[in-house]
């Protein structure tokens, strides 16, 4: 593995890289892959083609004698050697996994008690909360080999690879390379995995045996990075241990969904560049203190193989540590090292090793982009260096885009879409991850033993995190940052062919001609739609349901521009933040919380984010416990006043009016206290607010008891808009719709729920009554405004862009939402006979 090289590397000089491994690793990992997608025998297949093209190799090699050719022996050796190991073990192994007994039990179901050994750290999962549920991280995914299995009192012999989920307390510090005893719900895995089956853990689980001492120690620096980063605000706190060592169970999901729109998801994904940068400060600290060079590489070593362990397991770490030990190894037999054959080994190896990451997306956005940087990127920055950019530059223009190219169709053909800001976000980044990541190690190591100082460490990296933070929030507010793509093999390759073009156009005139001008015709198709379609948000705007999935998330225009009542929070602080940044908010002079279900008040941190609140507003429900101590708890905490609302109640500003309909009147003693989700339902802040498009009523998630309530009452129900109670449910009286006879209806629901919401009897009801339907999951933020005196609708959309508006009418049957960017001319709402 050398390099064969005209001069020195840099300053223009030319490099010739040694392919000679690249055909045994691409034969282990194409192997590998058609073995999990297609058989074990594809995989059996692929090492006899890879034995018979090392025969055939060594013949030409033997029949030409230039000492270029000879140089190509080893390598039909070492091609010769991966195709045995492939046919034989990989084949086999592939074979005993699709054949292992607990993929039988998985099909039906069956509950199985397990002896397994924990092979990586537990992952959080999170989901968003609804109903009496919280969100966030409160279950794990854990992977592990299973040792042994019984069910109904037979033992099962399978040696297979399980995915358990379970509650996350019982899981607290369960390490890799731990025993643990579990009972689980067994069901089948997704196809194309080494994995048998996934295990439900309904219980608590048995620990059978310590955790190896390394893993233990590994653990107590984790636990320790984390407890000196409180000393930062909460999403810096979050966010430097996984930078650090991929620890990303404090992250706020917020700024995780940041990361990944930015383009930016792999500075918390450890792999090369955090095993360079490692490598690289302990090379230039040996070196700075006179120790040799062999010296310097065992040093580097140790610190690589503490580094992996405290990191974990996973494909894109194990990926840069053999790399990272192939040129250390390299460094200590005093031969210059190649990037390219390192990179080949440790595609080989490692997929030898566990053919599973043939198929891992880490893996493989590991593996194309090392290949990215190691063969274009020097490249590109020579290019750049001809035509007068100066070399420091050029290289952090070259890297970023390089990386982006290579990636770009394996996240297009896996992930469906594209961050269209990834290369500018990456290139501001770039300068403060280096140091966070010195800095932030060594923290980690002093944690254990010197608290006090690994917290001044902290501190220091503190205002690069925060950088971080701020790149990749403004990168992923930017409209249209990311590009949805057609997902699956051939997006990937539609991605691919693009990036070929680009790449074309870089170096030849003609292909830059035929690129320019697609570009001149996609922009003179696109720019006029940007143009013709309205701005966010909509001028006279009222009333805007937020898109925040599957929960409530209103907003009520007060007659200025930045001030405005929230109504619902939803279940994500991070989606209805952005919806009320792209109002430009920042004043809120009442939250009203319609019940404590987590899809309502699950939001409630992100209206205090950069702007004034005035007061949190709730009815007499205090149920669920934990909403309602969250609910006081952040209100406490920013000094904002609790506001009991009841019937009579009312409120008013400049163009709003707002009045309270339910619940009922106060009672004396303790507030209601329901357990029951009907009851708490029920128990919902019912508002008329009178608006400038309108009058409109706000019905949180009352049901079949509250609806008659409201129906034998007093107040006037009519509305022209009507939030439509309980995201659509069935349980919807058609008498309280026809007395609040709207017309529009808006629903604010999630794309693709489980719950049947919105129901089909629920809109064909409204649609009787010559509602316009205006929902969220299909048509984004939804905007009512003010057009001519008369409610008219606007929709956002999902695409990120505003619709045109379509007034609402009484025709039968209604009119559909407008799907063109320009529709067609609106018609002016009015009451039916």
């Amino acid at each position: 593995m050398v390099i064969r090289a005209s001069a020195g590397v840099g300053e223009g000089t030319a490099r010739t890289h040694d392919w000679r491994l690249v055909p045994a690793a691409m034969t282990v990992w194409t192997g590998a892959l058609l073995g999990l997608l297609w058989g074990w025998w594809a995989c059996l297949v692929a090492g006899l083609l890879g034995c018979g093209a090392a025969v055939a190799l060594a013949r030409t090699v033997s029949r030409d004698g230039r000492p270029g050719t000879r140089r190509w022996r080893p390598a039909a050796v070492v091609l010769l050697f991966c195709g045995l190991l492939l046919a034989w073990p990989t084949a086999d192994r592939l074979a005993e996994a699709e054949r292992d007994p607990l993929r039988a039990l998985a099909r039906s179901g069956a509950e199985t008690t397990l002896s397994v050994v924990v092979t990586e750290r537990p992952r959080a999962l999170r989901s968003a909360g609804y109903a009496g549920s919280p969100g966030g991280a409160r279950s794990v995914l854990v992977a592990a080999d299973v040792v042994s299995a019984s069910t109904n009192g037979e033992t099962v012999r399978s040696r297979g690879r399980v995915v358990l989920i379970g509650p996350s307390p019982p899981w607290t510090g369960v390490v890799p390379g731990q025993r643990v005893e579990v009972r689980a719900e067994l069901a089948p895995p997704r196809p194309h995995e080494l994995t048998v089956a996934v295990g439900f853990v309904r219980e608590g689980i048995e620990r059978e045996n310590p955790a190896p001492w390394w893993q233990q120690q590994a653990d107590s620096l984790r636990t320790a990075l984390r407890a000196v980063c409180g000393v930062l605000a909460e999403e810096e706190a979050g966010l430097l241990p996984g930078l650090v060592v991929g620890d990303t169970g404090g992250l706020p999901e917020r700024v995780e969904q940041e990361f990944l729109d930015a383009g930016m998801s792999h500075l918390t994904a450890v792999s090369g560049s955090n095993v360079a940068i490692l490598c690289g400060a302990v090379l230039l600290l040996a070196r700075g203190v006179r120790c040799g060079p062999r010296l310097a590489a065992l040093l580097a070593g140790a610190a690589l193989l503490g580094f992996v362990v405290l990191v974990g397991y996973e494909p894109s770490v194990l990926r840069a540590g053999v790399m990272g030990a192939v040129g250390l190894g390299a460094l200590v037999l005093g031969r210059r090292g190649s990037a390219l054959p390192a990179l080949a080994v440790a595609v080989g190896a490692l997929v030898l090793y566990d053919p599973a990451m043939a198929v891992s997306m880490g893996f493989t956005l590991s593996v194309v982009a090392t290949a990215g940087l190691v063969l274009v990127a020097p490249v590109w920055s020579r290019a750049l260096g001809r035509r007068g950019v100066p070399a420091g530059a050029s290289q952090a223009l070259a890297v970023p885009i390089v990386a982006f190219l290579a990636t770009a169709p394996v996240i297009a053909g896996m992930v469906g879409e594209v961050s269209l800001v990834s290369i500018v976000a990456n290139l501001v980044a770039a300068p403060v991850v280096a140091p966070v990541t010195v800095v932030g190690v060594s923290a980690a190591a002093l944690a254990p033993m010197w608290p006090g100082a690994a917290e001044l460490l902290v501190l220091v990296a503190s205002p690069g995190v925060s950088w971080l933070i701020v790149v990749a929030r403004q990168a992923a507010a930017v409209p249209g940052a990311v590009l949805p793509w057609p997902s699956g093999w051939w997006g990937g390759l539609l991605a691919a062919l693009v990036v070929a073009a680009l790449g074309l156009a870089v170096w030849h005139r003609r292909a830059r001609l035929v690129v320019a001008l697609l570009l001149a015709g996609s922009l003179l198709v696109l720019v006029p739609v940007r143009v013709v379609a309205p701005a966010w948000p909509p001028e006279r705007w009222a009333l805007v349901a937020c898109d925040v999935g599957q929960g409530d998330g209103l907003v009520l225009a007060t007659g200025e521009p930045d001030r405005a009542v929230v109504v619902d929070t939803g279940p994500d602080p991070a989606l209805l933040g952005r919806c009320l940044d792209r109002l430009d908010i920042t004043r809120v002079p009442l939250v009203v919380l319609t019940h404590l279900h987590a899809d309502h008040v699950g939001g409630l941190a992100a209206v205090f984010e950069g702007r004034t609140v005035g007061g949190v507003a709730v009815g007499s429900g205090r149920t669920p416990r934990w909403a309602w101590r969250e609910v006081a708890g952040t209100a406490a905490e920013h000094g904002v006043p609790l506001v009991r609302l009841a019937e009579g109640d009312r409120f008013g500003w400049d163009e709003l009016r707002v009045d309270v309909l339910a619940p009922p009147g106060r009672t004396s003693g303790a507030a209601v206290d329901n357990t029951d989700g009907t009851e708490v339902n029920n128990t919902s802040v019912v508002l008329r607010a009178t608006t400038a498009a309108g009058r409109v009523l706000l019905t949180g998630d009352v049901e079949l008891a509250a609806q008659a309530r409201l129906l034998t009452g007093e107040a006037d129900l009519r509305a022209d808009v009507l939030k439509v109670p309980h995201h659509g449910s069935r349980y919807t009286l058609a008498a309280f719709l026809a007395a609040v006879s709207p017309r529009i209806a808006v629903t604010s629901v999630g794309a693709d729920n489980t719950y049947g919401h919105p129901s089909p009897v629920t809109l064909r009801v409204l649609r009787g009554l010559g509602a316009l339907i205006a929902r969220t999951d299909t048509g984004g933020d939804t905007a009512v405004v003010n057009q001519d005196g008369e409610p008219a609708v606007v929709r956002r959309g999902p695409s990120r862009r505003g619709r045109v508006s379509r007034r609402a009418r009484t025709a039968r049957p209604p009119p559909t939402v407008a799907r063109s960017p320009w529709g067609p001319p609106g018609h002016r709402a009015r009451r039916g006979s």
